[in-house]
């Protein structure tokens, strides 16, 4: 009997104090904001809204759906600078863009890490490229107005427009050497944009082949498999690709130029993100593959997404030498999701990955020998491909003396040394061989 009374005692005792103190919890988690409360905040936002609406001075700019619009448009933009909201008008531009042909000023351009809207790199035969714009600059105007709060989608608007008619962008060139060079103005005529992938297929020095691929769209793999077929009856024994200023393009075009070289099943790239969904592996396929000859990749800072992949892939399973200078990092993946209203979100949900799983994004690709080359030479290289040797003067009529590219010369030497290399480990499996058979016969002999 007294001890059932001292158990219920001691019972009533303690479930006091629990109550006590989840009292004390409860209170003090009620009196802390919840940052993760969606309906706490959507309170604020609309707070928000109403305050603007009563008393922002320019009542032509306060509807709901502009406010709306400015919301998400700011939302999406501080997540990182691939990230983006689009208006329904804007929605159906970019639909557009998976034709293949638009008009514009022919360049790639991306929002850097920094937040910058960068040119990726400018498309070879088109106004952009003519003009001489490289990798890396700046666009901070459009026809005078300061990119600097402009969205990704909206600079292409600006950008882009009929062919004949003209743009002016300015220019920031961190690496020009004149102070005068770094901010220019560039009045560029747009013009249709519809450019081939695989270019200069042709046979350099000593059987060499060489092969650039400006772009990864439908056509490449094909394109690209055709040029293989004239090197290889032209009796090439080894590759250089030329993946310099290739923006990048389809994921499974890169797959397929990847797969031409590496065993039926072998990883290429992988994404993940944060849902199962996201979380990928892209392998290379069982078709015909290339026959295993020495090949180097040309890349560069104007080398991004799929030229990435592919030379990321190529080095990790060493089949290929990457000569160049590190490339740009674009490595993330951009899923496209429509609203209801007609417009849609450009959201980041993934991250491309190595074989070896090293991470593209932001890091970029270093190349196994570094080979920089100067702002002044890549201009140069640049115009000289315009030109195409068969006008080889400038705007003055004076002739232009072609400039060497060292970057391709020490693609050469590396393919030089390998196949130099194969052929000296050759002659001693032979010698090897001959020695080998002579001690066996020798003490029979004797």
């Amino acid at each position: 009997m007294t001890i059932k009374r001292i158990t219920v005692a001691f019972v009533v005792v303690l479930l006091g104090i629990n109550l006590a103190i989840a009292a004390k919890i409860y209170s003090d988690s009620s009196t802390k904001p919840d940052k993760d409360n969606p309906y706490s905040e959507m309170e604020l936002i609309t707070q928000v809204m109403e305050l603007v609406r009563k008393e922002y001075v320019d009542t032509n700019s306060v509807t709901y759906r502009d406010l709306t619009y400015g919301a998400l448009k700011g939302m999406l933009n501080s997540l990182d600078p691939h990230s983006q909201f689009m208006e329904p008008q804007m929605y159906e531009d970019m639909k557009q863009d998976t034709e293949g042909k638009f008009g514009g000023i022919g360049i790639v351009i991306s929002m850097s890490k920094e937040g910058f809207l960068t040119v990726v790199a400018p498309m070879e035969d088109t106004p952009g490229a003519k003009a001489g714009l490289l990798p890396g600059d700046r666009i901070i105007k459009i026809d005078g107005k300061v990119t600097e709060k402009m969205g990704l989608q909206e600079a292409v608007r600006q950008l882009r427009g009929d062919p004949g008619t003209k743009v002016t962008i300015t220019i920031f060139r961190a690496r020009a050497k004149d102070p005068g060079d770094k901010i220019k103005d560039h009045t560029i005529e747009r013009a249709e944009i519809n450019v081939e992938s695989v270019k200069d297929a042709k046979i350099l020095q000593d059987s060499i082949g060489y092969v650039r691929i400006t772009q990864f769209n439908e056509p490449t793999a094909d394109e690209f498999e055709k040029a293989l077929a004239k090197l290889n009856s032209q009796g090439m024994t080894a590759l250089i690709i030329d993946l310099r200023n290739n923006p990048g393009g389809l994921l499974e075009s890169a797959r397929k130029i990847a797969s031409e070289f590496i065993p039926a099943g072998q990883l290429i790239v992988s994404t993940e993100g944060r849902v199962l969904a996201q979380k990928s592996v892209y392998r290379s396929d069982g078709g015909k593959k290339q026959a295993h000859y020495p090949l180097v990749l040309l890349v560069n800072a104007g080398s991004a997404s799929g030229s990435e992949i592919v030379a990321g892939a190529l080095q990790d399973l060493h089949r290929a030498v990457l000569v160049g200078e590190t490339t740009f990092g674009k490595g993330s993946v951009q899923s496209i999701i429509q609203l209801r209203d007609g417009s849609a979100l450009r959201l980041t949900t993934a991250k491309y990955y190595t074989p070896s799983h090293k991470v593209i994004h932001e890091h970029g690709v270093t190349p196994d020998i570094i080979v920089p080359i100067s702002e002044e030479d890549e201009r140069k290289l640049l115009e000289q491909r315009v030109r195409a040797f068969s006008q080889p003067q400038d705007d003055t009529g004076e002739k232009v003396a072609p400039i060497a590219d060292v970057q391709l010369d020490r693609a050469i030497d590396v393919i030089k040394g390998v196949k130099l290399f194969e052929k000296q480990m050759k002659v001693a499996k032979q010698n090897t061989g001959v020695t080998t058979a002579t001690v066996a016969v020798t003490p029979s002999t004797q």
